[in-house]
């Protein structure tokens, strides 16, 4: 995501930690940069390897605990090349959750489906939960993927929508769970840049969001 700025989830009074997910540079006014968890005691991610029978690239597998259901609804296409996009666009947002549940900003995982130029700024949005002892909890659906690809095949973008009113911070130590404040729109649209890196990975190079931009 080269480029990428990043705009930290905002902590509200009564400490509710929005879920917008990381990493990207948005416009004004109602614009949340993206990116886009359970507790260190529960279930952490599981992260191995495996073989992408697509590429021949070995990918690791990213699990996420029952405590936290990040969904993706109608998230195929019928064209290989944006199915191509759309797997690894779905296992980076999977990435950085990971590391929040798993506790660990510093995972090798996020940096594979992240380039070079915002690798600091993912490790720096998983830390806003991580510093603060908050992880996530509950349902985020992600739903109405749309896919260009272009560029000679090399670059491509993904649209794609969250709806964040079932999904939850939860400290690790005490327990208590806040979602986002009363009033704020549960649903963010994002806009993610892609480019396949030399070993055949579709990395994220920029993302950009923007809340009430979506609706299911």
């Amino acid at each position: 995501m080269a480029g990428r700025t990043l705009t930290l989830p905002i902590l509200t009074a009564a400490a509710a930690l929005l879920l917008t997910a990381c990493g990207g540079s948005g416009g004004d006014g109602g614009t949340d940069d993206i990116k886009g968890a359970d507790t260190r005691s529960g279930s952490p991610s599981a992260s191995a390897s495996t073989s992408s029978a697509a590429s021949g690239v070995k990918r690791p597998v990213i699990t996420l605990p029952s405590s936290f259901q990040l969904t993706f609804e109608n998230w195929t296409s019928g064209d290989p090349a944006k199915q191509a996009v759309l797997d690894d666009a779905k296992e980076e947002l999977k990435a950085g959750y990971a590391a929040i549940i798993a506790n660990d900003p510093d995972s090798t995982d996020v940096p594979f489906y992240d380039s070079a130029g915002v690798v600091g700024q993912t490790r720096a949005w998983i830390k806003t939960y991580t510093d603060k002892n908050l992880t996530v909890i509950g349902k985020l659906p992600v739903f109405g993927p749309k896919v260009v690809v272009g560029g000679g095949g090399k670059g491509a973008s993904v649209t794609y929508c969250t709806d964040e009113s079932k999904a939850y911070t939860k400290n690790r130590r005490t327990g208590k769970e806040a979602g986002n404040p009363a009033g704020t729109d549960p649903y963010v649209v994002y806009t993610v840049s892609m480019a396949k890196s030399a070993q055949g990975v579709w990395q994220n190079t920029s993302v950009h969001s923007k809340r009430g931009g979506c609706s299911r």
